[in-house]
C-alpha cells in the first residue's frame, strides 16, 4: 500500500479542562493528542492516506489511541504497543486567550520506548511525505528510531517535513533540545517553527534574520514561521514572504501549528510538485490556506476534534485577502 504521508513520533492522552464538577473540582477530559499523529489527523480530514509509527501502552489509554486511528482513518499498522511503559499522558492548562501549557507524565512514557526494529519497513518507503518532530527525540531508543526511519524514508524518494515542537519540560536542558533539533533541521526538506522556537535555533530576534540564518546552517529547502494572529511567513534560498491569518474566537490553541502544517502539506500533495518549487503566488495561496486550517483548529476544544475539514476551511479562506 501507498501513503500520502506517514509519520513517526509520540501518540499520548491529552487531559484538557473540561469544566468544574459540582464539588468545585477541575474537570479533565481524556483527549488523543500529539503532533504527528494531530497532522495526519488534519489530512485525513482533507481525504489524504495516512499512516502512524509510534508506541503506546498496553493499557486502556493505549487502546483508546488505537482506537482513535482508526476511527480518524489512519492506518495503524506501524502503532506498537508495550508493558513496559504506561502510555504518556499530558495535562494541558488553557490560559488566556486559550494558550496552553503542558504538564507531563512521562517518566519513562511508552512512546520513549520504540526501537528501529521494530519500525514495519515496509511504512518507511511508502509515503509521498514523511512527518517527524523532536518530541520523539528527547531520549533513547526513540531517538535513534525517529532518525533512522527518517533517513531511511528520505533515502527511499521521500519528502522530509519537521515540526521541532519545543516543549522544554521534556528535555534534560536547553542545550539538550537544541543540538537534537538541529539533528532533525539536518535531514529536512520543509520545517515548520513558531518565532519563539526560530529564536531558540537561532538566537535572532529579528524574523528575516533567524530565517536567513537557519537556511545558511542547515539544508532546509523551505521554511515555515507561524506568527500567531499575525499569520505565517515563509522563506526559501530564493525568496520570502508572509500570508495574513484570520478572525478567530480561539478556545484552546493546542493543535493550531499541527492544523496549519497538515493544511500546507495537503495543498503540497494536492499540487504534485515539492514546495520549494512554487512560485511566490502558490506559496502565499497555500499558506493562506494553511493559516485557515490552522486558526479554525483553535475554536474547539481539544486537538485532533478541533481540526477542519476541507470545507471549512475554504470558507475561511473565501473572500479573505492572501496577503497581508
Amino acid at each position: 500500500m501507498t501513503y500520502d504521508a506517514v509519520a513517526i513520533g509520540e501518540f499520548l492522552i491529552d487531559f484538557t479542562p473540561g469544566g468544574i464538577s459540582p464539588a468545585g473540582n477541575p474537570l479533565f477530559e481524556r483527549n488523543a493528542g500529539g503532533a504527528p499523529v494531530n497532522v495526519l489527523a488534519a489530512l485525513a480530514r482533507l481525504s489524504k492516506r495516512t499512516a502512524f509509527i509510534g508506541k503506546v501502552g498496553n493499557d486502556p489509554f493505549g487502546h483508546f489511541l488505537q482506537d482513535t486511528l482508526r476511527k480518524e482513518g489512519i492506518d495503524d499498522k506501524g502503532l506498537v504497543f508495550t508493558d513496559r511503559a504506561h502510555t504518556t499522558m499530558a495535562f494541558v492548562h488553557l490560559g488566556e486567550g486559550g494558550e496552553r501549557s503542558f504538564h507531563f507524565c512521562r517518566q519513562p512514557g511508552a512512546d520513549e520506548a520504540l526501537a528501529f526494529e521494530e519500525i514495519d519497513s515496509s511504512l518507511l518507503g511508502s509515503a509521498k511525505v514523511f512527518h517527524f518532530g523532536s518530541v520523539s527525540m528527547t531520549s533513547e531508543p526513540s531517538r535513534s528510531a525517529t532518525l533512522g526511519a527518517v533517513r531511511e524514508a528520505k533515502e527511499r524518494g521521500a519528502w522530509i517535513t519537521f515540526d521541532p515542537n519545543w516543549r522544554p519540560a521534556l528535555w534534560q536542558d536547553n542545550l539538550h533540545a537544541k543540538l537534537t533539533m538541529e539533528e532533525g533541521l539536518k535531514e529536512a526538506d520543509v520545517v515548520k517553527v513558531s518565532e519563539e522556537e526560530l529564536f531558540f535555533l537561532t538566537g535572532k530576534s529579528e524574523l528575516e534574520a533567524g530565517a536567513e540564518e537557519l537556511l545558511e546552517r542547515f539544508p532546509v529547502k523551505l521554511l515555515l514561521v507561524t506568527l500567531g494572529a499575525e499569520g505565517s511567513y515563509y522563506r526559501t534560498r530564493k525568496t520570502g514572504g508572509r500570508a495574513a491569518s484570520y478572525p478567530v474566537v480561539a478556545v484552546d490553541t493546542t493543535a493550531a501549528g499541527d492544523g496549519f502544517m497538515g493544511a500546507f502539506i495537503g495543498t503540497m500533495l494536492e499540487n504534485g510538485l515539492p514546495a520549494w518549487e512554487w512560485s511566490d503566488g502558490e506559496l502565499r495561496k497555500a499558506l493562506a490556506y494553511a493559516n485557515a486550517g490552522g486558526a479554525l483548529a483553535t475554536t474547539r476544544l481539544g486537538a485532533i476534534a478541533s481540526l477542519a475539514s476541507h470545507e471549512e476551511i475554504e470558507e475561511l479562506v473565501k473572500g479573505a485577502p492572501v496577503t497581508e
